[in-house]
């Protein structure tokens, strides 16, 4: 029988009523306890981790979820982490860099409902979780939700309140499971040995552009990040408004030793900035990086991942490159 571990952060699963809304209370336990035939499936020991609303979730708690996984490893079979809906998908994608080449799965999951409700997709979701991590061909970081098995750095919540609240975003889901039955899409083995790393940079900052938008604001952003990525239009552009302030603006971001991305804010197909006058100019005369079809949550743990561990600019860029948990089709 295997040997899994419930690692428990809070969430919605995990709340009840007060008196100004919902808010995590429950364990790691007597969350447990409302599907007591998961015993049949697997041994199971559980830990309290936290119990934070997702939305307190930091680049901290990341970090101590992967020493968890590091420090427990050889002695389980699997992982499974209940976490709030509302910040999974960084979660997902942060462990993603954090636990690599992982043989065994590190299963995220949660609920839009908590689990003592009458009407709840919390059991449905922790059961086939563990399912997923009780089976031979699962490994690396995932999240299971409403029969859907989406690679870490790929999932996006894209619904607020319905069920089905998870997307995998410019890449297949990689499993379904249906009636307990595990249908799966791409399998995958990993070929190097299990990687932990343990530390993150926070210094990222994400910036939507929006039509009209003082470039001054890039100034403003210098002294408090050490990354900056520029959500853009379309396909991935700078505006060239009157005296150009976009390109003097990131000028000084890149001679100041700054990295720069640029991605797209459109849902899905990525960027690619050489289609446009727009994109291509600033592409060809700065030193930047482009996120292409990787995720928002993606591109900016994986910078956070690269600057907690990696201070030069060439390794970075080689390792914004490179693919891992399939979170990049395109460079």
């Amino acid at each position: 029988m295997k040997k899994i571990l419930l690692i428990a952060t809070g969430g919605t699963i995990a709340s009840k009523s007060t008196d100004s809304g919902l808010a995590p209370q429950l364990n790691s336990g007597e969350i447990l306890e409302f599907i007591p035939n998961i015993n049949q499936m697997c041994h199971v020991d559980t830990m309290q981790l936290f119990n934070l609303d997702s939305t307190n979730i930091q680049p901290k708690h990341w970090e101590a979820m992967a020493k968890v996984v590091q420090k427990n490893y050889e002695n389980y079979d699997g992982f499974v982490i209940l976490h709030g809906t509302d910040t999974m998908a960084y979660t997902s994608a942060a462990l993603s860099y954090l636990i690599q080449n992982s043989r065994k799965p590190v299963v995220l999951t949660g609920a839009q409902r908590p689990i003592d409700k009458e009407i709840t997709d919390a059991k449905m979701n922790l059961y086939d979780s563990f399912l997923y991590a009780c089976d031979d061909k699962s490994n690396g970081v995932v999240i299971v939700f409403q029969g859907q098995v989406i690679v870490g750095t790929r999932a996006r919540k894209i619904r607020s309140k319905s069920f089905n609240a998870f997307s995998s975003i410019n890449f297949p889901d990689v499993a379904v499971i249906r009636n307990n039955r595990i249908i799966r899409y791409i399998e995958t083995v990993p070929e190097e040995k299990p990687e932990f790393y343990t530390h993150m940079n926070p210094r990222v900052f994400t910036l939507k552009l929006i039509p009209g938008m003082d470039a001054g604001v890039i100034h403003y952003l210098l002294p408090h990040y050490d990354a900056l990525i520029i959500e853009s239009f379309g396909v991935g552009g700078i505006p060239c408004y009157e005296e150009d302030t976009y390109m003097k603006a990131i000028e000084e971001w890149i001679n100041a030793g700054k990295i720069l991305v640029m991605t797209t804010q459109v849902p899905t197909e990525g960027s690619d900035m050489v289609i446009y006058n727009v994109g291509s100019r600033i592409k060809e005369k700065f030193d930047l990086l482009e996120a292409f079809d990787m995720t928002p949550e993606a591109t900016v743990t994986k910078l956070m991942w690269l600057l907690g561990e990696k201070k030069d600019f060439g390794q970075i860029k080689e390792l914004f490159y490179k693919q891992i948990n399939h979170d990049m089709l395109s460079d």
